[in-house]
């Protein structure tokens, strides 16, 4: 009897969840009015590096983010004046769960409705207007952390994780990040190699009719690196240098196709 209702009990949270990533997919896909994308720093190591950098934050050195979509998705279509609007919230002292690398289904799933719950108390500190998107910027000293942990934007929630460098020398790098993971919660996926982080071609190449092809003048966002020469790219400095390709905009909605 405790099985069955264990089972019965899974299914309905299946069933909510899977209502819920089709109403956030339609939310995300429609471009029919602004979504609101809050962004809400965290320490990811509690270093006073961190604390101060964080501290320091301003809306308008994140500004950049709001200012690239709404360009990117002007220049494949959309007509709305501000598809989206990016608003720096206050830091959040406690970090969000994390997930482990051999976390199995289950534990994925109980993950995710973590970083759900942490999601809605974050919302609810934040004041009015709520956000539609929420993503968390994990800031991390460069001189505790090398190499950053995998980031990641989740559609089904419409939330998100950035881990990111705490320095200024890093903020335009960390705008790429932002940028990145934003559109994977709005649907698009990554177009770069898994074995080698090359970006694919044709969707990989911010300019895949370019002649010659290589060297390429911009990254695609999805891609997140420049193709310089076979099996050579290098990670764009600022958005400046970035584009968002065909089949990203048509995975988020700014463009229809195949």
């Amino acid at each position: 009897m405790a099985r069955a209702l264990r089972i019965s009990f899974l299914s309905f949270v299946l069933v909510v969840v899977a209502v819920g990533a089709w109403l956030d997919r339609h939310i995300t896909t429609s471009w029919q009015h602004t979504v609101w994308v809050g962004l809400y720093p965290v320490s990811a190591d509690g270093s006073e590096a961190t604390q101060r950098y964080i501290a320091g934050l301003r809306e308008d050195q994140l500004a950049i983010i709001a200012t690239f979509i709404n360009r990117e998705a002007g220049r494949h279509g959309v007509t709305i004046a501000e598809p989206v609007h990016v608003r720096l919230h206050a830091p959040l002292p406690e970090r969000p769960p994390g997930l482990s690398p051999d976390a199995g289904p289950l534990g994925r799933a109980l993950w995710s409705l973590r970083l759900r719950a942490y999601r809605w108390r974050a919302l609810r500190q934040g004041g009015s207007p709520h956000p539609q998107v929420a993503l968390f910027l994990m800031y991390h000293d460069p001189a505790r952390a090398a190499v950053m942990p995998d980031s990641l934007g989740m559609q089904a929630g419409l939330m998100g994780v950035a881990h990111l460098f705490a320095t200024g020398s890093q903020d335009g790098q960390n705008a790429i990040v932002i940028a990145h993971e934003l559109l994977h919660v709005f649907g698009a996926t990554d177009k770069y190699s898994a074995t080698d982080d090359t970006p694919l071609f044709p969707d990989g190449y911010a300019e895949p009719a370019l002649a010659p092809l290589l060297p390429q003048r911009y990254a695609e966002l999805m891609a997140g690196r420049i193709p310089l020469a076979p099996g050579r790219a290098e990670m764009p400095d600022t958005l400046e240098q970035v584009l968002v390709g065909a089949r990203s905009a048509r995975e988020v909605g700014w463009e229809r196709g195949p």
